[in-house]
């Protein structure tokens, strides 16, 4: 049997299914001419990725050490918490919302700013998650995720969409903003499958992915999360022991395999109660509730509202 294949289906079938929920929307790119002195911050919001074209930065999310990274390198701030970059860590810092109406060129989605020093020029943009909330699905993922270039400098597939999305944010022609959107989207996933694949330190589902018997059973949850699940035949899918398989699970994903199951069948019920395609009643049944009361009390002790109001909170988003 290969298991190197056995393992990559797993890994790419939970990770799709969880992309495919949240519904990736890339909003903006523009690029950044940023001249020594400068540095600026970000407010909370929107999530954001830059890539360096030429020079280096300092990049600071909220509450968390700040990283260096230069050209050929690419960070991605998927949690939208805020984050100041800056040609040095000791820099004055200005507001990007106070700077922008000055500085920013919108036809030509260019960024300019600071002094007459040595200039740093970078690829940024925005995006957001349309779908299930960030904290349901995305909570493996840090304040900040950095792809480092290599010997040869940014990998390949970085540096041919960081190519796309400049020559389309610099040339708009029709059907650029849905291009732009499109290349960020690939860009944001591309990234999250790299990090998914070689960051050692995972927690949640990512860490799951990394063990393969664990990751047989992510994937066989995944493809089936409203069947009647138990310990013993999830630790079958493992070929565990039940003792064995539910310490093992805990450890890699960091909670019991049925706490787990039972968060992601609240997340696909929430899905389908913003697109109308379940009533709550319904969604109670499939998620394995005995009543419509203990279901709505653990979706809103999980999410912060009333299943009722899922259609209300995707409207607002």
């Amino acid at each position: 049997m290969n298991t190197d294949f056995g393992m990559s289906a797993a890994r790419t079938d939970v990770l799709s299914q969880v992309l495919t929920l949240i519904r990736l929307r890339g909003d903006l790119v523009y690029t950044t001419h940023l001249s020594q002195p400068w540095g600026l911050r970000f407010p909370p919001g929107p999530a954001h990725f830059c890539f360096v074209e030429v020079g280096g930065a300092w990049v600071t999310p909220a509450g968390q050490p700040p990283l260096w990274i230069e050209a050929g390198d690419l960070v991605l701030l998927p949690l939208g918490k805020g984050h100041t970059i800056a040609h040095a860590t000791d820099s004055p810092i200005d507001n990007v919302d106070a700077i922008a109406p000055d500085h920013f060129d919108r036809d030509k989605l260019v960024l300019r700013h600071g002094g007459e020093g040595s200039t740093s020029q970078l690829v940024c943009g925005f995006f957001s998650f349309e779908g299930s909330p960030l904290p349901a699905v995305m909570s493996a993922l840090p304040a900040l995720i950095h792809v480092p270039k290599g010997d040869a400098g940014a990998p390949p597939w970085l540096a041919a969409i960081s190519h796309f999305l400049v020559d389309e944010a610099r040339r708009p022609d029709p059907g650029s903003s849905l291009m732009i959107s499109r290349l960020i989207d690939l860009l944001v996933i591309r990234t999250l499958r790299s990090w998914a694949a070689s960051e050692a330190n995972r927690v949640g589902w990512l860490g799951g992915l990394a063990e393969e018997r664990i990751g047989r059973v992510l994937a066989a949850m995944h493809a089936d999360p409203f069947k009647r699940w138990t310990v013993e035949s999830l630790a079958s899918v493992a070929a565990m022991s039940r003792s064995i398989f539910a310490e093992r699970f805990t450890a890699a994903v960091g909670e019991p395999p049925l706490r787990y199951l039972s968060r992601w069948r609240l997340t696909i019920a929430a899905d389908m109660l913003r697109s109308g395609g379940l009533k709550v009643t319904e969604a109670a049944y499939k998620t394995g509730y005995a009543s419509d009361a203990a279901f709505s009390r653990a979706f809103k002790s999980h999410f912060g509202y009333a299943p009722s109001e899922a259609k209300i909170q995707q409207t607002a988003v």
